[in-house]
């Protein structure tokens, strides 16, 4: 539990710095994938491959998931629905043949209905959720960050001994 409450701090931290909102809304985006797919797959290591390779915020990454793994088993009753519609297609039945014949694919346990509901359904959400992501953080930073600096609170507490140490020693240990 310390380990995502240190994550969600630093997300925290990360909603207002100037961070660049891209790589906040990728992160979010790819936690998304991750919680709402089942963790045991191909395509989560794809994701977390992504994650490590990319300049992807992964705190957000893995505070995004976390709160996402919740709602995903409300939508397990979705996510069959649309893999087995999918997956009962007579169009792709020659495709799924082939690709669980391929070496690697099957370990991708796109046959399960569930994974391949939520699959279908978040890699095409994907999209909006980056979108609405990066909108929100925006407003986020121009409404709730701009206004709460301007309080005669926070200006007590930038104008403090403790604080100037403070920013001095977080600006030299990100370097």
């Amino acid at each position: 539990m310390g380990l995502i409450l240190k994550q969600l701090f630093a997300f925290i931290k990360l909603l207002n710095s100037d961070t660049g909102t891209i790589s906040l809304a990728l992160g979010m985006t790819c936690g998304f994938i991750l919680g709402m797919t089942p963790t045991l797959s191909l395509h989560s290591l794809l994701v977390f491959l992504i994650l490590f390779f990319f300049r992807i915020q992964i705190g957000a990454a893995f505070v995004t998931a976390f709160f996402f793994k919740f709602i995903a088993f409300l939508l397990d009753p979705l996510f069959h629905s649309v893999g087995t519609k999918v997956l009962e297609m007579n169009s792709l039945q020659s495709v799924f043949t082939t690709l669980y014949n391929m070496p690697i694919i099957p370990f991708t346990r796109f046959n399960n209905s569930i994974v391949m509901g939520s699959a279908v359904v978040t890699f095409l959400l994907s999209p909006v959720v980056f979108l609405l992501s990066q909108y929100f953080i925006k407003k986020y930073r121009e409404i709730f960050v701009a206004r709460f600096k301007e309080t005669k609170v926070w200006k007590a507490v930038e104008a403090t001994k403790f604080y100037q140490w403070y920013y001095k020693y977080d600006q030299y240990s990100w370097k």
